[in-house]
């Protein structure tokens, strides 16, 4: 599962890839040292750039980065990022440019049919997974909209963890508790199959050791580690994908600029607590009991009170600030706001039925 420089190298010249469409951010390219390792060993090609402005995948700059692969005419599209590059790269690829594309995506009505040429991932943070799933985001008027297609998924992707240990630790705790986060809501989501809960238990086996030592330690075992535990996790949310957490973290983002990790475990342990004080309302065709026993058997812990205390442990540990005046949000002056855009088809997964009243009450509860 885990790559060298020499695999992504060897790639290339089997495939004997002439012209290299590279998006990347610019930061993340050069602090990860891909920048050094990708400017020698492509000297004989034909190479564009392409450097990610935007925080967020936002429209906008899809389209720019549309235009500039269809006027480049690559071969080979090299992602190199975190999960906004990636999505950007997967979206890019299977798009045609239309008069009409921003309608197409707001309705969730974009009919995709090929791929533009191939792509391959190389993902520079551990926690979106995003090298391994059918799914993208794209923003739009500062809206998350997703895109749903196995044509998403980029051809080859390589885990290069030497990539990963140089990020700010801001970013690794964001992404990793991502990591973390989806691979639980993937146990817990009505679209879970055996499959998926092998994947996302294997994956949290790793990460609830792995997260904050990563962290503390970025080494190349740590970060190797925390590699495996990300890929794992979206391997199982490509499957099962993920529920109320992640469906409300994304008016976080954009409304706040909360980074999406820290966006998710905001509120992560009021749903799961939702979630269990409901089994009675579960609506998955499996025993939810069950898979909150499975959790609560990872993390060895015995029932969901000592769940979350383990939970808020761990973000603290990350630094992940969870108290909402510390971090200047408003809940009750930005509800309506926060509400539009809580993503409906995210929301659809959780395995008891969840409506605004319910996470109104979830988000806006003092405790």
């Amino acid at each position: 599962m885990i790559n060298s420089t020499n695999d992504i190298k060897n790639f290339i010249k089997d495939k004997n890839f002439k012209k290299i469409f590279i998006l990347c951010g610019k930061k993340s390219f050069i602090i990860s040292g891909a920048k050094i390792f990708f400017n020698k060993f492509t000297e004989d090609k034909e190479v564009k750039f392409f450097y990610k402005n935007s925080e967020l995948p936002v429209y906008e700059e899809l389209i720019d980065i549309i235009k500039n692969i269809r006027t480049f005419k690559p071969d080979l599209i090299l992602a190199i990022g975190g999960g906004a590059v990636i999505d950007y790269a997967k979206i890019a690829n299977v798009v045609e440019l239309k008069d009409n594309l921003k309608d197409l995506i707001v309705n969730y009505s974009y009919p995709f049919k090929e791929k533009y040429t191939k792509l391959a991932a190389i993902p520079t943070t551990t926690g979106s997974g995003a090298e391994v799933t059918s799914n993208a985001v794209i923003y739009v008027e500062g809206i998350k909209h997703s895109f749903e297609s196995q044509l998403l998924v980029p051809d080859n992707f390589f885990l290069i963890p030497e990539f990963l240990i140089s990020a700010p630790n801001i970013i690794k705790a964001s992404a990793g508790f991502d990591a973390i986060a989806q691979a639980l809501e993937s146990l817990v989501s009505k679209k879970s199959n055996e499959q998926s809960v092998e994947y996302a238990s294997k994956s949290l086996r790793v990460s609830i050791n792995s997260y904050i030592s990563f962290l503390n330690n970025p080494n190349l075992k740590n970060a190797t580690e925390m590699s495996i535990a990300s890929n794992l996790a979206g391997k199982a949310i490509s499957i099962s994908k993920t529920t109320a957490p992640h469906a409300t973290s994304y008016p976080f983002t954009s409304l706040f600029n909360i980074s999406h990790g820290h966006a998710v475990g905001l509120f992560f342990e009021r749903f799961f607590k939702f979630n269990f004080d409901n089994l009675n309302r579960s609506e998955t065709t499996f025993d939810l009991k069950h898979r909150f026993d499975l959790i609560f058997n990872l993390f060895d812990v015995k029932n969901i009170n000592d769940f979350n205390i383990k939970i808020g442990l761990i973000k603290k540990e990350a630094k992940l600030e969870d108290n909402l005046e510390t971090l200047n949000i408003d809940i009750k002056q930005s509800s309506e706001n926060i509400i539009k855009g809580i993503n409906l088809l995210r929301l659809g997964n959780n395995p008891v039925k969840i409506d605004e009243k319910d996470i109104y009450n979830i988000i806006s509860k003092n405790i």
